[in-house]
């Protein structure tokens, strides 16, 4: 008999989650130009900024709903949330490439270190389904696959931050092509404060995220909606609102490759989710512990990635309506992962 449904439980966990997600979407306003900023004061570079500062920073909402998840035992909401995640930041990319009117942005955007990002981001995916096929070994209650994952995600950033300095292959410079060179106005403001602003942004997100996390779980056994529906249509799509907000502003900032870079850089960043999701989880490997609907959207991201990857490889300079068809394939590639999730 299904449980009756209380209605200001769930209207304030709804208002609390309306709340969350415009903190993280205002907040993710402001990450890109701080971030494009340190690229240039730095030498990190767009690529290994967006990788690494964009990707991290935009990521905390979503990290920190998946280990709380899985640190009170709903693995299902952490592994949904995190994979839900990749999915959707990867649809985030063609709405980016809309929003870019001169050029396809894979086109305009194609570097060395994005392609590197796009390799690292397909092995880490498929170690996840390793991890899902192995046999449950654990040590202390974690998977041997979680500390693999932190290790490939460190030996992917060495390769692209070495790419940055020897290059072994470039794109071919186009028209359209937009190359990652520093703007004057990145020396107006202090690193110091850049760095303090940057660490206050990325620790606003994090507190929203977790907030977020609470209020999805009201909403979850309220609504009797599954964890895996509110991991890949609710929590996944708020958290992941500032890498939509940041790549459209880093695209409008005409910061191609960091817009690219944030979001591949934060997929990449975001296997780290279910690494970090199976250290919080008592009950064992989290891998073995989601259904096979959870598990199928790591193999959908595996395909949008490279998807994504043939689109940066192949530079299709106009599309129909502008855009490449890597964008027309990875949206309906997500929508029908949604029907199927709808469906199943």
């Amino acid at each position: 008999m299904p449980m009756p449904i209380d209605a200001s439980s769930l209207a304030a966990a709804t208002a609390l989650f309306g709340a969350c997600t415009l903190v993280i979407g205002i907040v993710g306003t402001r990450l890109a130009r701080i971030v494009d900023q340190l690229a240039d004061r730095t030498g990190l570079g767009e690529a290994m900024a967006g990788a690494v500062l964009l990707g991290m920073a935009t990521s905390l909402s979503g990290i920190v709903v998946s280990v709380s998840s899985a640190w009170t035992d709903k693995p299902e909401l952490a592994m949904s949330n995190a994979l839900g995640g990749i999915a959707v930041q990867t649809v985030f990319l063609a709405i980016a490439d809309i929003a870019h009117r001169r050029a396809n942005l894979e086109h305009a955007a194609a570097s060395l270190g994005n392609m590197i990002q796009g390799g690292l981001l397909l092995s880490l995916l498929s170690l996840l389904l390793v991890g899902r096929y192995a046999p449950q070994w654990t040590l202390l209650q974690v998977h041997p696959i979680t500390p693999l994952l932190f290790l490939a995600y460190l030996f992917g950033l060495h390769l692209v931050r070495s790419s940055r300095y020897r290059p072994m292959w470039n794109p071919a410079k186009t028209r359209e092509t937009r190359a990652d060179e520093p703007e004057a106005s990145s020396n107006e403001r202090s690193l110091t404060f850049l760095w303090l602003l940057f660490l206050l942004l990325g620790a606003s997100i994090g507190i929203a995220g977790w907030l977020l996390e609470r209020s999805a779980t009201v909403i979850s056994e309220e609504t009797g909606l599954s964890q895996a529906a509110v991991g890949v249509l609710l929590t996944s799509v708020a958290t992941s609102l500032p890498e939509l907000v940041t790549t459209v502003a880093a695209v409008r900032q005409g910061a191609l490759t960091l817009a690219v870079a944030g979001i591949i850089g934060g997929n990449a960043f975001d296997t780290l989710f279910a690494a970090a999701s199976d250290v919080a989880y008592r009950g064992g490997s989290i891998y073995h512990a989601i259904p096979d609907h959870v598990a199928l959207w790591i193999a959908l991201s595996i395909l949008m990635t490279s998807v994504l990857l043939l689109g940066l490889l192949f530079r299709q300079e106009q599309g129909p309506g502008r855009i490449g068809f890597e964008s027309l394939l990875i949206i309906a590639l997500y929508l029908a992962g949604i029907v199927m999730l709808i469906a199943g």
